[in-house]
């Protein structure tokens, strides 16, 4: 909330300052206080559909950081001041840190400082370069220790893979998940030299080891660039226009699902709010900045893929100008249409409080019905994590794990059991039961993972399935009555003794 007043503030004191440095014409239908509730609202509503507040992501903070970092520079280009600038620098710095996206935003931001100043203010060469230098320069301090570590590891220049690993996955169609060097046919238009893939144990199916990286619960996409070393994008023009066309169609269903400021954009356009076309460098085109970066975000981010959490700060950074460069017509009473387009802005920001208030109370009221201890917990992961260092298995074991949900998508049991994931059977298939009931060398497989040294084998399997009473469940355990199942490796006896015996009159068939 304070990064979007910072960016509200600024933008309407530079506004201020290009209108009393243009010529005079009719004064703007919202001022500083409705555009600050405006803007909180605005955040609320994306907060509350795209950015869970309950979960540790960084995009979020992300968000705050980028505002704060236009608000810098609208500051600066209101001001004049060098510590706007160095400002500018320190918090894009930040963004950077959070997400490597912001190099590429830092560099939009400098440039938009250079060219407003250059053409639309008219200020000196010398006076222009001195603040570019200053943001670029506070900005290596804070961004630089990190690039200069992540070079060195890489031998090569490097600000971060997630963009041109991502250009490599979604537009020249390289294989996302543990690429071989001999899978030629799932490179894609990428040249692919990998440096150092993932060891494959087994062909069929697909084990992977991951001793070679000794960091992360799961190293396979704790630093998937260290395992995609060496593959060099390039565009296919077919799949580039595919996804282009989806990130729009994203872009309108996001738009859609927002309907809020749009819909209070046509209420103070039929208050008698008009929008000018002030981009000359003679009128005043405050919004220009805030408008071009806001469709830098989007444009960067739709070459390759958008998701409704990266839409979000850029169409506040298009929408707020857009809503501070409305003015009176110079036939409408000005008090009474400010009032009520005040009014408006008031009520929506009082609606989207009041919303949340009761979203909040609603959940914190079902908390302990849920049996939940806190907002965010989710009983099987938590549960799952709690029943393995029950058994002994924690800090500094390593365990392996089948399928996309035990290992990919929440592998948060494990970083809360301590535990690192050092194997893998691939199994992308979702339920995971049939693909392994189907599988004919389970045997094999366990006999794999059980000579990498991994204590236990997890899946995540439908409840009910996995219950040690046929031959495709012979040995499996559920941990805490969750979805979350165990296969003793290396320890089997260790998780017997610990484990409740089964019934005598139906005895368990072993894979042993």
């Amino acid at each position: 909330m304070l990064a979007i007043v910072a960016f509200t503030d600024a933008l309407v004191q530079l506004r201020e300052l290009r209108e009393a440095a243009t010529s005079a014409a009719t004064p703007f239908l919202l001022d500083r206080y409705t555009l600050r509730y405006l803007g909180v609202a605005l955040l609320i509503i994306s907060t509350q559909r795209e950015l869970s507040m309950g979960k540790v992501r960084p995009d979020a903070l992300l968000q705050a950081l980028l505002l704060l970092g236009v608000a810098a520079l609208l500051k600066h280009l209101a001001t004049s001041h060098l510590r706007y600038a160095a400002l500018m620098g320190i918090a894009l710095g930040l963004a950077y840190l959070t997400k490597s996206f912001a190099f590429l935003f830092t560099l939009l931001c400098i440039l938009a400082l250079i060219l407003f100043r250059a053409f639309w203010q008219r200020h000196e060469p010398a006076r222009i370069a001195a603040a570019a230098a200053l943001a670029l320069i506070c900005f290596t301090i804070v961004a630089g220790p990190f690039i200069a570590a992540l070079s060195k590891q890489k031998g090569r220049f490097d600000f971060g893979d997630s963009g041109s690993l991502n250009y490599a996955w979604f537009i020249s169609g390289t294989e996302k998940m543990h690429l071989q060097p001999n899978q030629t046919s799932l490179f894609g238009a990428s040249d692919v030299h990998l440096k150092h893939p993932e060891t494959q144990l087994l062909q069929s199916p697909s084990i992977f080891s991951y001793k070679e990286l000794p960091y992360g619960t799961y190293p396979d996409w704790f630093d998937n660039s260290y395992w995609n070393d060496q593959v060099k994008a390039h565009m296919n023009p077919h799949l580039e226009i595919v996804v282009i066309g989806q990130c729009i169609v994203r872009i309108i269903r996001y738009i859609a699902n927002h309907p809020e400021a749009w819909l209070l954009l046509l209420v103070l356009l039929l208050l008698g709010g008009r929008l000018r076309k002030d981009w000359s460098p003679s009128a005043n085109a405050f919004w220009l900045a805030p408008f071009l970066l806001g469709v830098g975000i989007l444009g960067i981010y739709g070459m390759v893929n958008i998701e409704d959490r990266y839409i979000t700060v850029g169409l506040l950074a298009i929408l707020l100008p857009l809503f501070a460069a409305l003015r009176f017509p110079s036939s409408v009473q000005t008090a009474a249409t400010r009032n009520a387009a005040s009014a408006a802005v008031v009520l929506l920001a009082l609606l989207v409080i009041g919303e949340s208030a009761r979203t909040v109370g609603e959940l914190r009221r079902e908390l302990p019905f849920a049996g939940l201890p806190v907002g965010w917990y989710n009983r099987d992961i938590f549960g799952a994590a709690h029943a393995l260092n029950d058994l002994g298995i924690g800090p500094g074991d390593t365990v392996a794990c089948i399928g996309t949900t035990a290992c990919l998508y929440d592998p948060y049991w494990a970083r809360l059991a301590g535990v690192r994931v050092l194997t893998e059977i691939y199994e992308p298939t979702v339920p995971l039961y049939p693909s392994f009931a189907a599988m004919p060398n389970r045997a094999e497989a366990i006999d794999v993972v059980r000579r990498q040294g991994d204590k236990v084998l997890i899946g995540y399997f439908t409840p009910g399935l996995m219950t040690g009473t046929n031959p495709i469940s012979a040995g499996w355990r559920e941990l805490d009555s969750s979805p979350f199942t165990l296969f003793p490796s290396t320890c089997p006896q260790q998780i017997l003794e610990k484990t409740p015996a089964p019934d005598p009159a139906s005895p368990t068939p072993s894979l042993w």
